[in-house]
């Protein structure tokens, strides 16, 4: 138990400064790159940064925990506890157990926080700089629901009131009616109207029909359980909702012949990309030498860290192609941790093939 404490505290010492750095890194360079656009008000000035902290926190959280483990061993190789940890009887996965269990707890903790408005923290900086408020106004949104075609002039998912609505129902391929609304505004799972103005097409071109039908009705409910945030974030095409956004969106629209490709990428972005870091952790300790006199420390971390960065850009970039639905989610997200995973086991498997080769040659 005293090992366990030891080790997960040089874990969490390294992994705090190491996250506060990168993320005062980042936030800094934006800080210098958009300080003439930002609000005159000290106020919403230090609430940008706050959620600048915590966009730089999202970006730079999993791969702090691999620079973390990295910093952590280069410690324990250069003082001697790592061989001294080894002569106590202490084995391989008794020693990396504080470390996997600190950064799978963290982990977990980062998942969760992205089922609140931590997932949209850049957003709210972006608007923040750009009109000085945290939610702005999604304007010419046109989005297609159960056949029917709906645009929306102006939606405020924060007030969660649309101006301008059209929406067009089709009927075996045939406009069968035109709604146009000023304004709507969501309650108890429905779009609720006040005042619309209906336009009918008459059915057939026969001189028998009538013409068009214009009709005003009063207190309408459309579009059941479209909430505004799946609006907002979904249909117009942002990766920064929340864990619940997205279970909503994915379970709404599934029948919906509509595609959910970039939904189902950020919430893969979410649950698996983190667990990178864990399993470079497992590699990189396979890799660590028991002494400084057995391999140049300088030389190890370096290789570490460049192989962290190089992972790490490529699964950025693998899941911004799969935003961009240049390739799939299955093979831009999950892919890249397969074989991750493949290669962990590979590492892990030379050293009992060498022990076993050894036993048998003696």
């Amino acid at each position: 138990m005293l090992a366990f404490n030891t080790l997960s505290f040089i874990y969490l010492r390294y992994f705090s400064i190491i996250l506060i750095a990168l993320s005062s890194f980042m936030v800094g360079f934006d800080l210098m790159d958009y300080a003439a656009e930002l609000p005159s008000s000290a106020n919403l000035v230090l609430i940008y940064i706050m959620y600048k902290y915590f966009y730089a926190i999202d970006m730079m959280l999993p791969i702090s925990l691999v620079f973390a483990m990295i910093a952590s061993l280069v410690e324990l190789v250069r003082t001697n506890a790592l061989v001294a940890y080894f002569a106590l009887g202490y084995s391989k996965i008794r020693i990396m157990v504080p470390f996997l269990s600190v950064a799978s707890g963290l982990i977990i903790v980062y998942i969760a926080l992205h089922s609140t408005n931590f997932a949209r923290a850049n957003e709210f900086s972006e608007n923040l700089r750009e009109t000085s408020e945290f939610i702005r106004p999604t304007s010419n949104l046109f989005f297609m629901h159960e056949g029917n075609y709906i645009y929306f002039g102006k939606l405020n998912a924060l007030s969660k009131r649309a101006e301008d609505i059209r929406i067009f129902t089709f009927k075996e391929g045939h406009l069968h009616e035109a709604l146009s609304a000023t304004e709507a505004v969501y309650g108890d799972g429905y779009w609720n109207i006040e005042k619309a103005h209906l336009i009918r097409p008459p059915e057939s071109v026969d001189l028998n029909t009538s013409g068009i039908m214009i009709e005003d009705r009063e207190k309408m409910k459309v579009l059941r359980d479209f909430k505004p945030k799946i609006l907002d974030q979904v249909y117009e095409g942002k990766v920064n909702f929340t864990i619940g956004d997205g279970f909503e969106a994915l379970t709404l629209l599934k029948n919906q012949n509509v595609d959910v490709a970039k939904i189902t990428s950020g919430m893969y972005r979410m649950f698996i990309t983190p667990w990178f870091a864990p399993l470079l952790m497992v590699i990189f300790f396979s890799y660590a030498p028991l002494s400084g006199r057995f391999l140049n420390l300088s030389f190890f971390s370096f290789g570490a860290i460049l192989a962290t960065l190089i992972v790490w850009g490529l699964l950025f970039m693998l899941g911004e192609l799969s935003n961009n639905k240049t390739l799939s989610p299955e093979i831009g997200i999950i892919l890249p941790i397969i074989l991750i995973v493949g290669g962990m086991f590979w590492r892990l498997g030379n050293p009992l093939r060498r022990v076993r080769v050894k036993s048998r040659q003696n």
